[in-house]
């Protein structure tokens, strides 16, 4: 099912696990509030779809498994029990906005089918034509790559190129993407535009956070993807409140990948 060209602009949000605890050891529930904030701010212009880490960062917050930090499999387990609770809290803060969600699980083997990839399309804009934010997590209980790779980074550009969104937003931990040589000085200055992935990639380092598992190399691979698709990306600093809202208006900082 094609986009309707005379509909509101779509924008896919990507929050990962170190945005949804505010790098804690749970869940924060002011930071889905002030999610929930920002897109009913914003929901005049544009549809919603929002790719959400956090199922085994919200599992953690109440059961205590062996094995958690190297064992795959536990790791499944503990997804398996916390996006039903990830959900009810999106469906909580977003409620109060006014805002209807509902839950969509994907995996990466749905991008490798056309049929499949009709019906993700076709689902999706349903949802949206009645009102509805889809929430997409990877299904973690029949695979695991998210859990070991990308935090999720990858799954949202292959979800927006799909979906043909006008923009995709990562909030991540860090005001955008620095470079190296502000690094080295210990003021992390940020690159505000970038259209040369290439280079790029030469300023980035591939450290990762204490929740999530993409790093920055994980969003070069997203913007890659994007990119092909002439779609724009947005890497902002999801721990600040307000912060899609204030990129929009260009008081907070942002690394902007596009086209030329």
């Amino acid at each position: 099912m094609a986009k309707d060209k005379s509909a509101k602009k779509r924008l896919l949000l990507k929050v990962g696990s170190n945005t949804l605890t505010q790098e804690s050891d749970a869940i924060s529930r002011e930071k889905l509030a002030d999610i929930a904030n920002q897109v009913a701010q914003l929901k005049a212009d544009y549809d919603f779809i929002i790719v959400s880490s956090g199922a085994v960062a919200a599992a953690k917050e109440f059961v205590k498994l062996q094995d958690t930090e190297t064992n795959i499999v536990v790791k499944q387990a503990l997804a398996s029990i916390g996006q039903p609770y990830l959900m009810r809290l999106f469906h909580e803060a977003f409620s109060k906005e006014g805002l209807l969600t509902s839950q969509c699980l994907l995996s990466y083997a749905d991008f490798d089918n056309e049929d499949t990839q009709q019906n993700i399309s076709n689902t999706i804009t349903v949802l949206l034509d009645n009102g509805y934010i889809p929430i997409i997590n990877e299904n973690d209980t029949v695979s695991t790559e998210e859990i070991k790779f990308g935090d999720n980074d990858k799954l949202a550009a292959l979800t927006a190129s799909l979906l043909q969104v006008d923009l995709c937003v990562i909030a991540t931990n860090t005001n955008g993407i620095y470079t190296k040589e502000s690094m080295k000085n210990g003021t992390p200055e940020t690159i505000k535009e970038v259209t040369d992935l290439v280079a790029l990639k030469a300023e980035v380092s591939d450290s990762k956070s204490s929740h999530g598992t993409g790093g920055m190399t994980s969003k070069i691979q997203a913007a890659t993807i994007l990119q092909k698709n002439n779609i724009e990306l947005w890497i902002v600093n999801g721990l600040k409140d307000g912060f899609l809202t204030k990129a929009f208006i260009g008081s907070h900082p942002k690394t902007s990948i596009r086209n030329l």
